[in-house]
């Protein structure tokens, strides 16, 4: 069966017969499971299922679930779910194009790809096309609900087969489409039918889409379209072409323009200097076009030279109207390595939303904030300030009243104070006992940094003779990180001392010209101090993917542990680089919860107490 298909429109349609759901950016696919076989295939009728084997795989996982309800058909999109309300299309677009296998299969299990189901087609056999949406839409959140699988987007998610909810609320959807950077939206009947390979009236789409101040570069003789540019560093920067939008008479112009006034011509274009300027509406950039670019209007009044690569990134981030976000285009980093501007800061922390906030969650925050730059003035801030929005959380401890940061406003709120430094404390918001162990390995010296590689390495060689999980990631400066998730509410920070005062006793005695915890620099002499005394009530450690204030805009980024050698350079993870990492090799905190209650920490911290020696 073919999909149905949607009307575009400008205006979001409301009354009570509507419901609302989030358009994600991917491929369309219609899953079908039998008894005997799965097939997903895309809108043109194309196998899929070749290429994202993950979804295979979690289907035979739990087709004892799913023998019920076959013969089963569902609608879906398939996508690289950047966060609850974004798919990010260059990922999907780049997994559709792996053809090696081996290379599909390595990929498919770091970064797995998610189908988003909307509607259901058939189940247990029978045919539900007949039915309307609204009771479709029961029918398939039931099934959902049977089979534990998500009944909202998470892009963490071990089961990537995935509910999309309706909503009757159409405002607030689509202001959190604007919050999380979301595609669009797509407005339901309650009662329309599924016709198949059918456009409707009764399935709209909306697109977020931006608009770029631009001019005309040249006009293709034979296909009709239009090269727009901007100026990038004083020279001009084709970004795409544009054909829709345009009244026959303002195409008739502009058109009668270029052939009468070209600059020069060749076999395919008439080329004019930069003059006519426009507003063009769009999706988003992708290998440096503009993705469905639609004319809006002739910019009658503005100059080409307005027209600029830097006023176009600025303006391409759209934020909801409760983030108010200010001095959009303030350079917080201005060095030779790194310029960007808050707005690409906030970019930024959107992308990694998803595994930053969950390392934040119930935790009293301490950020470092940089309102005029990293270079200016900086300063400390745990209590909450009293301009603070309705929907930020907080929680009491002594006399501070901390943020709570576990969602995207309040996150894209606090980067819009240029707050680039999130740091959280061991424990829970309540709690005194800590929920990981962290072991600072931060050399004075970069002469000292292969001293930090070697004592994690070191660390990590008595964690699994222990049995011990253990995650490790930069510090985003000038060390490493050694992370060890614990039980919570179990262990006292003064079980976790005994247990580090134990690991720097073993990497002592083995290389006491190496390492120390003596406290006093000068004492040191050459040798890297082991910083376990940091790990304490009242003390923080930087968040997982937060920012650092240096000047190559470095990040605190979670390592695989074959990545950890002598070859390890921590000037290669910043906020240009990580959210392409994380979609390209997953992240390497995966696991990070589920290792908690898998800890062994109870019997080894009962022998340490005892004075044995493990």
């Amino acid at each position: 069966m073919k999909p149905m298909l949607l009307t575009p429109a400008q205006e979001i349609p409301k009354g009570p017969e509507w419901f609302y759901e989030v358009k994600y950016d991917g491929f369309r696919a219609i899953l079908d499971i039998s008894m005997d076989n799965i097939e997903l295939t895309s809108r043109n009728n194309k196998p899929l299922m070749p290429q994202f084997p993950e979804l295979a795989d979690f289907i035979m996982e739990n087709k004892d679930l799913l023998e019920p309800y076959l013969p089963l058909s569902l609608d879906a999109e398939l996508v690289w779910l950047e966060n609850q309300l974004k798919g990010h299309f260059e990922s999907i677009q780049l997994r559709g194009r792996i053809r090696t296998k081996t290379k599909i299969n390595a990929i498919s299990k770091v970064s797995p790809c998610r189908l988003m189901v909307f509607d259901v087609l058939m189940t247990s056999g029978k045919d539900m096309t007949s039915l309307p949406f609204s009771e479709r839409k029961t029918i398939l959140k039931t099934l959902f609900s049977s089979l534990e699988w998500p009944l909202e987007p998470e892009p963490l998610s071990e089961k990537i087969i995935q509910y999309i909810p309706a909503t009757k609320n159409a405002d607030a959807l689509w202001e959190n489409i604007l919050l999380y950077d979301g595609e669009g939206l797509i407005a339901k009947h309650k009662d329309s039918r599924y016709i198949s390979a059918k456009r409707s009236s009764q399935w709209v789409k909306i697109k977020n889409k931006k608009t770029v101040s631009c001019f005309f570069l040249a006009y293709h003789k034979s296909n009709q379209y239009f090269q727009i540019g901007l100026y990038k560093e004083s020279k001009t920067v084709a970004i795409g072409t544009v054909k829709d939008g345009f009244t026959k008479e303002q195409k008739r112009t502009l058109e009668t323009i270029f052939k009468s006034n070209f600059q020069y011509e060749d076999n395919d274009f008439y080329y004019l200097p930069p003059s006519i300027c426009a507003a063009v509406k769009y999706l988003h950039l992708y290998e440096n076009e503009l993705r469905e670019p639609h004319f809006e209007t002739f910019l009658l009044d503005t100059e080409p030279k307005d027209c600029t690569w830097e006023a176009f990134i600025e303006d391409s981030y759209h934020f909801p109207e409760k983030i108010k976000v200010s001095n959009r285009g303030k350079l917080l980093w201005d060095s030779k390595e790194l310029r960007a501007s808050k707005v690409q800061f906030l970019a930024y922390l959107q992308t990694v939303s998803s595994w930053l906030l969950p390392f934040c969650k119930n935790k009293a925050l301490t950020v470092i904030r940089y309102p005029d730059g990293i270079l200016e003035e900086r300063f400390f801030q745990k209590n909450v300030p009293d301009y603070a929005p309705a929907f930020v959380k907080t929680t009491i401890e002594g006399d501070i009243k901390y943020i709570i940061c576990d969602t995207m406003d309040t996150l894209l709120w606090l980067g819009n104070l240029a707050s680039i430094e999130f740091h959280i404390p061991f424990q829970e918001a309540g709690s005194r006992n800590p929920d990981e162990l962290v072991l600072d390995l931060d050399p004075a010296e970069p002469e000292q940094f292969k001293l930090a590689v070697k004592a994690a390495l070191e660390i990590k060689r008595v964690m699994d003779s222990l049995h011990l999980t253990s995650f490790i990631k930069t510090s985003g400066n000038r060390g490493i990180q050694l992370h060890i998730p614990l039980q919570k509410d179990t262990f006292s920070y003064k079980d976790t001392r005994l247990f580090t005062n134990f690991l720097a006793s073993i990497l002592i005695n083995m290389y006491p010209d190496e390492f120390t915890v003596e406290r006093m620099k000068k004492q040191r002499e050459d040798r890297l101090y082991l910083d376990f005394v940091q790990h304490a009530p009242g003390k923080t450690i930087i968040a997982p993917y937060s920012a650092r204030a240096n000047s190559f805009g470095g990040v605190a980024t979670p390592l695989f542990w074959d990545e950890v050698n002598e070859n390890l350079d921590i000037r290669n993870y910043t906020i240009q680089t990580v959210p392409d990492r994380i979609r390209t090799t997953g992240c390497p905190f995966k696991g990070y919860d589920e290792a908690r209650g898998k800890q062994p920490f109870h019997d080894i911290i009962e022998f340490l107490k005892s004075g044995g020696k493990l």
